[in-house]
């Protein structure tokens, strides 16, 4: 149980960090507000920071080293998390992941000139 919520809460920032990436973008062309708030863009960038750090230092994701404890041995878990994790984890090396989320981070950090964030002062952003 513990490992199957592991893996949502994987999948969930996963599926955020992916929308983040289309949605900045989409958003600043149609006009969309979140898109500029400061508390969205910075969970975004630290999500996708942490991400890319770990990679960098060679370790793999700490929901990941948590879900493989808490599953034990690959054939007692169910069928549907195999298939997602088959999804999800690739077998590259490290390297590959590092550069990949590195370019992704670079990215996101541009996104922050290119859609700049619109801080307003004396109250929350409408």
């Amino acid at each position: 149980m513990l490992a199957a919520l592991l893996l949502a809460l994987h999948i969930a920032i996963i599926a955020f960090n992916i929308f983040g990436l289309f949605a900045i973008p989409l958003g600043a062309w149609r006009g969309w507000a979140f898109v500029r708030r400061p508390i969205w863009r910075l969970l975004h960038l630290g999500s996708l920071g942490i991400v890319a750090l770990q990679a960098a230092l060679g370790r793999a994701c700490f929901l990941t080293i948590w879900q493989d404890a808490a599953t034990g041995r690959a054939s007692a878990t169910p069928l549907i998390m195999r298939t997602i994790n088959a999804l999800i984890y690739w077998p590259l090396p490290i390297w590959v992941f590092a550069a990949a989320y590195f370019a992704i981070f670079c990215y996101v950090a541009a996104l922050w000139w290119l859609v700049p964030v619109r801080w307003r002062s004396g109250g929350c952003d409408r």
